[in-house]
């Protein structure tokens, strides 16, 4: 650590006060790139070590540099981020030549000319391989780095308690093509839930599976299938081209990390038409929002097209929550929604607010609310009061399951 941190403090004496902005990290990148491999090796292992006390102390990320950070290391532990007060500070400067050490060239490069820079990283550590999704950016002028830890092994399925026809819907043993997503806020494990659905079929048939995720994060090991990951940025250029090739590759399952655009969400859509099962995420709340969304960003023209397309391919919306619980850690909540006659009807008709009644009253066919899991969840003991509420979408209707008011009001 001592020498590391003399390291820092000598480049960062090297860097003069009269440059600014992006100029200055393009400094500090020059004289990164000129250090000894000793000298970045010493500073990176430093760094490495922060990331191996996630796993100590039970956190999910880790955030640095930038003004934000008062020069502290700061960890998520269980939904809280706070800083560890029981490591070094650091100057703005140290931490933009910690965060540059990390990179390669032309990541470092990336950074520069687009002010953002997603990326994976990996740590080999007493013979095991950590992996962790990293996000570099631009706060006042200075780097700031946020890394969450990927899990090394996938949640089991089953650990998701979803229903029977859910699975069906999931499974390409049971179902051979249509669109599934997963939504939620950052944070909210929706890839965690992917990588359980992408596993629970490398295990029960043989097929060929394609991921395009920016960046790649759990890294499957085939069994019956064959599973490829593609990393936007490093083995293609973007989801949209991802998703275009791997129609070439003789795919049967097709994930696309997220659908970001309406380029991306077109193409989604026909390659779906075209009969594949696809998967992939948005960052929503609920979903009827996910449907609504969707159609949102698609330019007016073209809309009704889209309705209806989305309406013949959807199979299953799956929208999640990671809710602080009772033992002080966080359990999934969820919303489902799949695809009935009825449900596409209104799709269709453009009436996607008559949905939630539709997913509240279909809880035999697989089907259920954010709220009405909420109220599953605080009757089980799992979360309190206070913690229901507070992840509701609608906070009336949940008082209302729990009988908090009348019914009709």
């Amino acid at each position: 650590m001592d020498e590391a941190l003399s390291i820092l403090k000598e480049v960062a004496r090297s860097i003069p006060e009269t440059s600014y902005g992006v100029e200055r990290q393009m400094l500090i990148g020059d004289l990164v790139s000129r250090q000894s491999q000793e000298e970045r090796v010493i500073v990176k292992r430093m760094f490495d070590g922060f990331l191996m006390r996630m796993f100590e102390i039970t956190a999910s990320d880790i955030d640095i540099g930038g003004t934000g950070a008062r020069g502290y290391i700061w960890y998520r532990i269980h939904g809280s981020k706070k800083p560890d007060i029981t490591l070094p500070t650091f100057t703005h400067d140290e931490m933009n030549v910690v965060i540059q050490t990390i990179m390669l060239e032309r990541q470092r490069q990336y950074l520069f000319e687009n002010r953002n820079l997603d990326f994976s990283y990996t740590v080999f550590h007493a013979d095991q391989m950590y992996r962790f999704r990293a996000d570099a950016y631009f706060d006042l002028d200075q780097l700031a780095l946020n890394m969450r830890a990927i899990n090394a092994t996938v949640r089991p399925y089953k650990n998701l308690e979803l229903h029977a026809n859910v699975t069906k819907i999931v499974s390409l043993v049971q179902t051979k093509e249509g669109l599934i997503l997963v939504t939620g806020i950052t944070g909210s494990g929706k890839s965690s839930t992917l990588d359980s659905i992408l596993d629970l079929n490398n295990h029960t048939i043989d097929a060929h599976c394609v991921i395009i995720a920016s960046p790649i994060e759990f890294v499957h090991k085939p069994d019956r299938c064959i599973v490829r990951h593609r990393e936007v940025g490093r083995d293609v250029l973007s989801f949209k081209e991802g998703a275009v090739q791997s129609l070439r590759q003789d795919p049967d399952i097709i994930i696309i990390g997220e659908l970001r655009d309406p380029d991306t969400i077109l193409t989604a859509l026909e390659i779906t038409d075209s009969g594949h099962k696809v998967f992939s995420t948005l960052h929503t709340s609920s979903a009827v929002e996910s449907i609504d969304r969707i159609i949102g960003e698609i330019p007016p023209s073209e809309q009704e097209r889209v309705r209806f397309r989305l309406a013949d391919v959807i199979q299953c919306v799956i929208s999640q929550k990671l809710v602080p619980s009772l033992d002080k850690r966080r359990v999934l909540a969820k919303e489902v929604m799949i695809a009935t006659p009825s449900v596409k009807a209104a799709i269709k008709n453009n009436n996607t607010g008559e949905i939630y009644q539709m997913m509240s009253e279909s809880g035999e066919l697989g089907m259920t609310t954010m709220e009405q899991d909420l109220k599953r969840l605080y009757l089980s003991k799992k979360i309190s009061l206070e913690t229901a509420m507070n992840f509701a979408n609608n906070k009336r209707r949940l008082q209302q399951l729990l009988n908090l008011v009348p019914q009709g009001d």
